[in-house]
């Protein structure tokens, strides 16, 4: 155990409210009328509903949403039949993992019970609060009777992961493995070292994807489990071998697979190095594996290995499967989960891996980039993607399979509920997405040769919705591509400074150079310019050679937003153009302006981002509910910029009278409705919740965004660049990949509706 994880582990466990889950009220409950329906009399409808159709429990209470996690304490990890109390910590730590992963709720059970008949017959009686059973930690062979009774007379999902889980992580393991090593299941031998339930169902579902029985050996601490030995019980006489092998060591020798479910250390250096070419080693004992990383991987160098450890390359952990398993079987009601789930969520999983991995995942690893290969051969735990896809592949198998006692039609839709359900989406960009799909867009990316500038438009193409054109120095690009495994197919590179070019760049300078001559623009200056990847890209878009542009991670706002203005120009009727940032989170969504472009907004200024910024509002679906800030309340402090704010306020007023906007006011009574109500009844903003905040300058606005996003309070898209007269969106150093696509779907929405303001 790791110096100090001891003390650690246990204030973890008991510091503040001890334990690791609590029930949470889902429904209002401050007042009589509140607690009347909750409880008496208005409970009895319900109740009523129930008893004339079962059915409808799943409508009326959280049986649908409700996974038992029940264990008698028997296996406990790794250590062994603890009893049920001692296991308790472990099975709310199951808990905690169904619902951050999968937003599942649980009661964890654990039953003072060994015996299996008397076990399954509790489990029975309280399994009508369920919609599912996750059995946890019993030890073999009871667990093979447990659950498989229990399957049989009950009509709710039943799952015991320590047997299924690590089944199916492991598959969808192997079969990338085995693609790697390019072996076939059907042909490749396979040892495996532990026969308890994991290897069990291990080897069984190996069978389900293709594996033959007899390619298989299976050992146990007494040696291979063979046809010549008397003191089997029923699972292992299924996988006993009738080769003429005895230990681990002759099994192994030109083996291409070993499955580790055992204990520490009994797997040498030397056996590894007698198996076949390109050998596939699972070693999953916890905590310490069969054999260790280090010494498995010195072994040979054209080894594919994983563990079950976390600070390790392939780790094969339940979490990847249980949590979606159930989710998926939950909502479509399922009677059971069946062979035809399990190998659903296997491939799933498996060719999840193979997809590009989202900026979200190689932060939360620390990691430059994770693309599939030896290192790399399943799904990390926090990869979102998880939920839609191995939830979707479990529901539908389970439709198809016709254990399902609810459809699912729109599968799009569901999984749209499901990233909902746990924030992992953002619906306003979701919208944006689906406009954008309709009518993808050329857009710049003026750092072709930054990383996170190179992946965003490479899953801006992926995705559909804009068709990317890079530039800077092509072999450059190309280098960074091969090293981070990008395909570069249906994305253009423009080097402009290459001779190709020097026609365009003329051009570009001419049309320039015309439109700033009464500004001293000699054409010279401006053919000078068109080597600056700012300039030409902008005036990519300012001559229709592309849509929309996307610039920033390599260069300061000043100089960009300097060339923005002289290239593209300032809306006919603005003084100024302004940036805003959306705040997404549970309380909803917010927009702050403005966040990057004015420094010391005079009034006229203000004024002019009052109105663009109700403008980006609108454009995103959203009734504006402005509140203008400062320092001071409704005219409170009569100088400086309260005053400036309160005249902008008059003069909105005046220019729109319908519009929801005031101030200038402090930002607690912009956000707290009923304490603003309550001191100014007078304003326009009565019972309303404020949704957009402009602030008095540059420095307020950016300090406010930039402490709401280290804050991580909810998703921040941004900077949203409105007044110009095309589409320019800037980005910043700091942006993820994430990050740049959020704006390409804003650029690419914004060049649709520029589109169709033109009359194109």
């Amino acid at each position: 155990m790791a110096e100090g994880i001891k003390e650690k582990a246990l204030l973890y466990h008991s510091e503040g409210k001890p334990g690791k889950i609590e029930v949470i009220p889902t429904k209002p409950y401050s007042t009589q009328t509140d607690l009347s329906l909750a409880y008496s009399p208005g409970v009895a409808e319900p109740c009523l509903e129930i008893e004339k159709n079962a059915a409808t429990a799943y409508d009326y209470t959280a049986k649908g949403n409700l996974v038992a996690v029940i264990s008698n304490g028997t296996a406990v990890l790794g250590l062994g039949d603890i009893g049920a109390l001692a296991g308790k910590p472990v099975m709310e730590g199951k808990g905690l993992l169904f619902k951050i992963f999968a937003g599942i709720d649980v009661f964890d059970i654990e039953v003072n019970e060994k015996d299996p008949g008397k076990f399954v017959e509790a489990v029975k009686a309280i399994a009508p609060t369920f919609g599912g059973i996750n059995l946890e930690d019993i030890k073999a062979p009871e667990c093979f009777v447990i659950e498989r009774r229990l399957k049989e007379e009950l009509d709710i999902p039943v799952m015991h992961d320590d047997q299924h889980g690590t089944a199916i992580i492991s598959s969808a393991g192997l079969i990338n493995a085995l693609e790697l090593a390019g072996k076939k299941i059907e042909t490749v031998k396979i040892v495996v070292n532990g026969a308890g339930a994991s290897a069990s169902s291990c080897t069984r579902l190996y069978m389900a994807l293709g594996a033959r029985k007899e390619n298989i050996v299976m050992c146990d601490s007494k040696g291979v489990i063979s046809v010549r030995r008397s003191d089997l019980n029923e699972e292992k006489r299924f996988f006993a071998t009738e080769k003429p092998v005895n230990t681990l060591e002759e099994a192994i020798a030109g083996a291409d697979v070993f499955l580790g479910l055992s204990v520490a250390d009994v797997l040498t250096a030397q056996m590894v190095q007698s198996m076949n070419s390109n050998p596939i080693v699972f070693a999953l004992a916890n905590p310490n594996p069969e054999i260790s990383y280090e010494k498995a991987k010195a072994s040979r160098a054209d080894l594919i290995f994983a563990t079950g450890r976390s600070d390790y390359p392939n780790q094969i952990n339940n979490v990847l499967g249980f949590p979606y398993i159930f989710r998926g079987a939950l909502d479509v009601r399922a009677t059971t989960i069946n062979e035809e789930m399990k190998l659903a969520a296997v491939k799933a999983i498996a060719a999840l891996a193979k997809e590009p991995v989202p900026d979200v995942v190689n932060a939360a690893y620390g990691l430059s980039t994770l693309s599939f290969g030896k290192e790399y051969l399943i799904p990390k735990p926090m990869d979102p993607r998880l939920l839609t896809r191995v939830s979707a592949a479990v529901a539908k198998a389970a439709i198809e399979s016709g254990v399902a006692r609810k459809k699912i039609d729109d599968w799009q839709a569901y999984k749209n509920h499901l990233r909902d359900l746990m924030g992992y989406d953002n619906k306003l960009l979701r919208d944006c997405t689906d406009m954008a799909k309709k009518n993808p867009k050329r857009v710049v990316f003026a750092e072709g040769t930054h990383p996170n500038m190179l992946k965003a438009a490479a899953q801006a193409r992926d995705e559909g919705f804009c068709h990317p054109i890079l530039l800077g120095n092509d072999e450059r690009i190309l280098k960074l591509a091969a090293e981070l495994k990008i395909d570069l197919e249906k994305i253009e590179i423009v080097n402009l400074r290459h001779d190709n070019e020097a026609e365009r760049r003329a051009r570009y300078a001419r049309i320039l150079s015309k439109k700033l001559e009464r500004e001293g623009a000699t054409f010279d200056e401006s053919v000078d310019k068109m080597v600056e990847r700012n300039y030409f890209g902008m005036m990519m878009v300012e001559t229709g050679d592309a849509d929309a542009f996307i610039t920033g991670v390599y260069t300061k706002y000043s100089n960009t937003i300097k060339v923005a203005k002289e290239v593209i120009g300032i809306r006919d009727g603005y003084e100024t153009f302004a940036s805003v940032h959306i705040l997404t989170g549970k309380k909803g969504t917010y927009f702050l302006s403005d966040t990057l472009i004015n420094r010391h907004p005079t009034s006229n200024v203000l004024y002019d981002v009052a109105k663009l910024t109700v403008e980006v509002v609108r454009f995103f679906a959203h009734d504006p509910v402005v509140s203008m800030l400062s320092y001071s309340n409704f005219g409170a402090d009569k100088e400086g910029n309260p005053a400036s704010v309160h005249g902008v306020v008059e003069k909105m007023h005046k220019e729109y009278p319908d519009l929801a906007i005031d101030g200038e006011m402090q930002v607690n009574f912009a956000l707290d409705k009923n304490l603003r109500d309550q001191k100014y009844p007078f304003t326009r903003l009565k019972g309303k919740d404020v949704n957009t905040l402009v602030f008095p300058n540059l420095t307020s606005a950016n300090i406010a965004m930039k402490l709401l996003q280290e804050m991580e309070v909810g998703e921040m898209v941004g900077p949203i660049q409105v007044g110009l007269k095309k589409p320019i969106h800037f980005t910043d150093i700091e942006s993820s990949v994430r990050d740049i696509v959020n704006i390409t779907r804003v650029a690419v929405v914004d060049a649709i509706v520029q589109e169709k303001l033109s009359g194109k």
